[in-house]
């Protein structure tokens, strides 16, 4: 078994393996290279496509990002994400359609055992052995993450949720619902009592119209 299929079945892996680590290399450097340039510049966009999965038509990533893989993500159509995304695809993550993000939104589908000697060795060589293990994230379609959300791995987040600010996500969030709090739990289900069209101004009505469809 290669060590992305151990990710891949739940097994613990090696995450300093070769294989691994220029998987990872190839990510990071595509972020660097993406966190450098202007976000006017013609050639930013274009960088996600190189290391992610999969993505969408439309996208559009503030900036800075940071993928550990990148290759593990799969994002659908219509997506954005603010400042500061951070990426631990790991295990692999995937995000629907019409999906947006708020700043310093992370996903973390990768962790460590909890007791120390399994965390983390040291080899005769002096090399680290460190332990880790991963599960996926799945989220839904239009679904907005706010400030500052961390979601960990294993979690699904259903379609027309809303995650709110600084929410740390450790179990499933069912659709249609609000939720927010550390940990994060499901509040109450979102109805139309909760919109907000009435703020858009006569003047703005033609270029709202896609959002009141």
């Amino acid at each position: 078994m290669t060590e992305e299929e151990k990710i891949f079945s739940g097994h613990m892996f090696n995450n300093r393996s070769q294989v691994l680590v220029d998987m990872k290399h190839k990510a990071h450097s595509a972020c660097r290279r993406y966190n450098q340039l202007d976000e006017y510049d013609p050639q930013r966009l274009p960088i996600i496509k190189e290391c992610i999965g999969a993505i969408g038509d439309t996208y559009y990533f503030q900036g800075p990002i940071q993928f550990n893989y990148g290759c593990h993500t799969f994002i659908g159509e219509n997506f954005f994400a603010n400042f500061n995304l951070t990426i631990m695809d790991d295990a692999r993550i995937y995000i629907g359609n019409n999906v947006c993000f708020g700043p310093n939104v992370s996903l973390m589908a990768t962790n460590h055992p909890l007791l120390p000697q399994e965390r983390l060795g040291l080899d005769k060589q002096g090399n680290m052995t460190m332990a880790e293990y991963a599960r996926e994230i799945h989220i839904g379609n239009n679904v907005w993450l706010a400030c500052n959300v961390t979601v960990l791995g294993g979690v699904h987040i259903g379609s027309n949720a809303v995650i709110g600010a600084g929410s740390v996500v450790t179990k499933d969030i069912p659709d249609n619902y609000l939720a927010y709090g550390n940990p994060c739990r499901a509040i109450r289900p979102i109805t139309e009592n909760d919109s907000k069209k009435h703020l858009i101004l006569p003047e703005d009505a033609k270029h709202f119209k896609y959002n009141l469809t």
